[in-house]
């Protein structure tokens, strides 16, 4: 008796008596052989279910999900209220060609200088070469295509060969990249380029289709089951546009970690230093990009995409905006290295199925208008919302300072306000998000286990499994009631402000343990710093960007994220580039760092 905890309706919270949930989040860390151990007991009858109950009431899910009795109906996939279109935008066709979009959001972009790129000193003042500065070479006859497909191999050939155990490609075919290149030159001496895309090479994450190259998902296993046959439709699109493909890059097994340690290939490196986690799941990606190997890539977000710790780029656009396979979690995003280029590759990806798009009724997509000089100036009736005791709720304060002093010179330059915040729930947010994108993983996953093929999954992947297969049916429609309560909640929150500004992870680049390479590593109070501000955007399907913003005393990268409300991309995508304006100067060159345009 009196276990029991009833909820009032969320209309009916009083924010004013909410206290903030400080994240503990009690499990040990393991790797190596004690990891293995671990696995083994986890998958044992009887004892392995019980300590999976007992590390569950340790941490209050028992607690939330079962003694609770939660009012609201469950929302099994996100829905948002209409929107109007937002001012000084433009408006681009969902349902029409790619090549079109990219040519509308081409048009959104201030004027291109070459001599921004080509007369500058990059090693005094460094920048990374983005989609137009390659556009340019193209056409002014400075570089091909297949000159650059020459020197991503070479570069990558001396990356592999100094650095065997860490690929940042599961999947490469060199001859395959010379073609594409070779066709995509051919294009340009004959006047007849596709689009500013056209010969500006990306790499896709392992779970993203890529014809002719096998999807492994990081397994070694998983495309023996599951044959690829065509490319997903993002990828498609890309390639409509004259994209040329490297490969499929890696990642966290199945997606199921925060770090990209991946036992099966070798863990990517994080470019700023090699010692320490890339961020994932889409390690592969993020390197490549952080690393100059390509302008931009594909990955996916369940749980954390926005958190990688190497100096890129994420942008997590809504739900409902693009094809994602089935879950109501995962979004296929572009991760680079500059607001506009981010741009132009999400234009060319998105599109929904005419099914959701009559389920959903969506605003039309349109992105900000910075072609003149005063696009920014609508900047001054943003708002911004914080709840500061999550926003302060990070691993080192040196996070939190340097995110809070470019909340401070938006303000100073922009005339942003900042106003204060409160989320009920935070706790009951990420239990409900664990539960939803461990269900939808299980449920994908666990038909290829009954068949054999569980005990080939790394033993960080297996522990994950083990604690969802503690989920009951009653647990996710739990969580999915949670859901429509924190949606309420934000929904709430963006009558009064345009954006939630958080810092984009708790902590910066964790080290890689020497014994987590060959076993891998379970860390989950490290995944809860990585994914501490990330889980509403993904829960709630709500567009995010992360956009870095400095450096910590060790140098390695910090990041801001912008997480925008129901179809409000532009507002992101137009105060991301006020940050980036902001904070671009002071980028500094990776430790790992190609320059697969001049050479260097």
């Amino acid at each position: 008796m009196g276990k029991k905890k009833v909820l009032v309706p969320a209309a009916e919270v009083d924010v004013s008596t909410v206290e903030y949930d400080y994240e503990q989040i009690q499990a040990p860390h393991m790797t190596g052989l004690t990891l293995k151990f671990l696995t083994t007991v986890l998958e044992a009858p009887i004892i392995g279910p019980l300590i999976v109950f007992y590390l569950r009431h340790k941490n209050k899910t028992v607690e939330v999900l079962k003694n609770t009795v939660i009012p609201e109906g469950p929302m099994y996939k996100p829905e948002y209220p209409h929107q109007e279109l937002e001012h000084g935008t433009i408006v681009v066709e969902e349902a029409g060609k790619p090549e079109d979009r990219v040519a509308a959001v081409l048009n959104c972009l201030p004027q291109y200088d070459p001599s921004t790129c080509w007369n500058e000193d990059l090693a005094n003042s460094f920048r990374y070469w983005k989609i137009r500065d390659f556009a340019y070479a193209y056409r002014a006859g400075l570089a091909t295509p297949f000159m650059v497909a020459e020197q991503i191999i070479s570069s990558l050939e001396e990356y592999n060969k100094n650095n065997p155990s860490a690929p940042l490609l599961i999947s490469f075919d060199a001859e395959d990249v010379r073609k594409q290149a070779a066709v995509s030159t051919r294009r340009f001496e004959e006047g007849n380029p596709v689009s500013i895309l056209d010969g500006i090479f990306m790499a896709i994450k392992d779970d993203i289709d890529c014809f002719p190259f096998p999807t492994k998902g990081g397994t070694t296993w998983f495309h023996k089951v599951r044959p690829v046959k065509k490319d997903a439709i993002s990828v498609s699109r890309l390639r409509s546009c004259g994209v040329i493909l490297i490969g499929k890059a890696n990642m966290h097994e199945m997606g199921l970690g925060t770090t990209g340690n991946n036992a099966n290939y070798g863990t990517p490196r994080n470019p700023h230093a090699l010692s320490r986690y890339t961020g994932g799941s889409s390690s592969g990606p993020a390197a490549l990009v952080a690393s100059g190997l390509c302008s931009a890539a594909l990955g996916t977000d369940g749980g954390g995409v926005n958190n990688y710790k190497c100096i890129v780029l994420c942008f997590t656009h809504l739900h409902g905006r693009s094809l994602c396979g089935t879950g109501t979690v995962e979004i296929i995003g572009p991760i680079a290295s500059t607001v506009e280029d981010a741009m132009l590759v999400y234009a060319a990806i998105l599109g929904s199925s005419p099914a959701e798009r009559i389920r959903m009724k969506p605003s039309p997509p349109c992105f900000p208008d910075l072609s003149n000089q005063g696009s920014l100036d609508s900047l001054s009736a943003v708002r911004l919302g914080r709840y500061t005791k999550w926003f302060n709720d990070v691993y080192a304060s040196e996070i939190s300072e340097k995110c809070e002093d470019v909340l401070n010179l938006l303000s100073e330059i922009h005339g942003c306000q900042i106003l204060e915040i409160v989320i009920p729930e935070m706790h009951e947010m990420r239990t409900a998000h664990v539960v939803s994108i461990g269900s939808e993983s299980l449920c994908s996953l666990n038909p290829h286990c009954e068949d054999g093929e569980g005990h080939k999954l790394t033993y960080d992947t297996r522990t994950n499994l083990a604690l969802f297969r503690s989920f009951t049916a009653t647990d996710y429609i739990a969580a999915q009631r949670l859901r429509q309560r924190s949606m309420h909640y934000h929904m709430e929150i963006f009558q009064g402000v345009d954006v939630i500004v958080t810092p984009t992870t708790g902590m910066t680049a964790p080290l890689i343990h020497p014994s987590a390479l060959k076993y891998g590593e379970t860390n989950l109070q490290v995944s809860g710093y990585l994914m501490r501000f990330v889980l509403s955007a993904n829960l709630l399907g709500l567009p995010a960007i992360s956009i870095p913003v400095g450096y910590d005393k060790e140098g390695l990268p910090i990041g801001l994220q912008l997480i925008g409300r129901p179809w409000g991309e532009a507002s992101l995508l137009r105060l991301a580039y006020a940050v980036e304006g902001i904070c671009g100067k002071s980028k500094k060159r990776p430790a790992l760092y190609y320059d697969i345009l001049k050479g260097k």
